[in-house]
């Protein structure tokens, strides 16, 4: 293989065209998990504007791009999916047919160890070193809005009943629901965020927004905008208010869901998932496929949720002292997580604890 690596900023114009391209033909050539917006050229460089370490390997073939790979690198070699924590989508972006030793494209990396933790489908010489795997679920609206709903319908009859009942009743009580599926007001951003970080609080979650490179990385992408590629601020307004918004990314085909949160004045009209049903609507008038909506156990994603898709995280590594090490440090912790993770008997009590804990810090604010 011919690899070069380069820093975000040299990334030629033509190598991140090829790498759209790529993307926009994915689903085309049975790999549509490629062309998620987390695997997007504009994602890299934007964590690259935010975060020390993004590195770009471009691997050629007879001179020309077959395949990308964007990490994040220590000065030790410690290597991580670009954006890794908030990403929903890791992996390497490549032609059909393309074939790489992992070991040799670390080697060419000037890595030891890359950890990953949302590891698309399709990407066998990285699953080889995957601890385990988990769904994640989709809403298909490639078949229009329409037919979405008929099969919520007939797969939640009563969740589907309940929702649309709620948005009639929000109507009624705040006079008027409106939705604009791309918000270009910063300051409705910053609501969001403001709502997010209280829900991060009140659920005894660590607060992400705390950490400035993803505020940063947030507003970044609210600003970036192409044909290929989007940061997408959805908001739902009642009596002309923001009481639900969601800010995500977008390709042609993939609306990524990433940061959900409401009002919760207005909690007992579900607005979050009232929500999710207008960006539904308008995703499948826009011409995308489907809607990710990322890792994790959710009721509401049970319910909205058409089909799954799978996820992996571990880490693949070559002989070196520092993967022998660094993976003496990580797997305990990833074992432990995948343990309480997969087996509801423990997720729900540390669920359970984590919510009382987001009580408790919330009272003593």
């Amino acid at each position: 293989m011919d690899i070069s690596v380069y820093r975000p900023g040299e990334l030629s114009a033509a190598d991140r065209a090829a790498w759209t391209s790529l993307q926009s033909k994915a689903h085309l050539q049975g790999s549509p998990e490629l062309a998620n917006p987390f695997l997007s050229p504009e994602f890299a460089l934007a964590v690259g504007r935010c975060r020390r370490g993004v590195r770009i390997a471009v691997v050629r073939e007879a001179g020309e791009p077959a395949a990308f790979f964007p990490f994040q690198r220590t000065a030790a070699g410690v290597g991580r999916a670009v954006g890794l924590g908030v990403s929903d989508a890791q992996g390497l972006v490549h032609r059909p047919g393309f074939v790489w030793d992992a070991r040799e494209l670390l080697r060419a990396c000037g890595l030891a160890v890359w950890e990953f933790d949302h590891l698309v489908e399709g990407q066998e010489p990285f699953a080889a070193g995957a601890r385990g795997s988990f769904p994640s679920p989709v809403m298909d609206v490639d078949q229009g809005y329409d037919a979405y709903l008929r099969h919520l319908r007939s797969q939640a009859p009563k969740f589907t009943r309940t929702t649309l009942a709620k948005e009639r009743r929000l109507g009624r009580d705040a006079g008027g629901v409106r939705y604009v599926h791309d918000e270009r007001d910063p300051a409705v951003l910053r609501t969001l965020m403001g709502w997010k970080s209280a829900q991060y609080r009140r659920t005894g979650r660590s607060d992400r927004f705390a950490h400035d490179w993803i505020s940063r990385l947030v507003q970044q992408l609210f600003h970036t905008r192409s044909e290929s590629f989007a940061g997408i601020l959805s908001v739902l307004y009642a009596d002309e208010r923001p009481i639900a918004a969601h800010f995500g990314l977008r390709t042609e085909r993939v609306l990524a869901c990433w940061f959900p949160a409401y009002d919760p004045g207005y909690a007992k009209y579900s607005p979050g998932l009232v929500l999710h049903l207008r960006m539904a609507e308008a995703a499948a008038a826009d011409g995308i496929a489907y809607l990710d909506l990322g890792r994790g156990q959710k009721e509401y994603k049970d319910s909205l949720k058409t089909r799954e898709i799978t996820v992996s995280e571990g880490w693949v590594t070559r002989r070196h002292p520092v993967a022998i090490g660094h993976r003496a440090r990580r797997a305990p912790v990833r074992a432990l997580r995948t343990t309480v993770q997969s087996r509801p008997e423990l997720f729900a009590p540390a669920d359970r604890m984590l919510k009382k804990i987001g009580r408790l810090r919330s009272y003593n604010q």
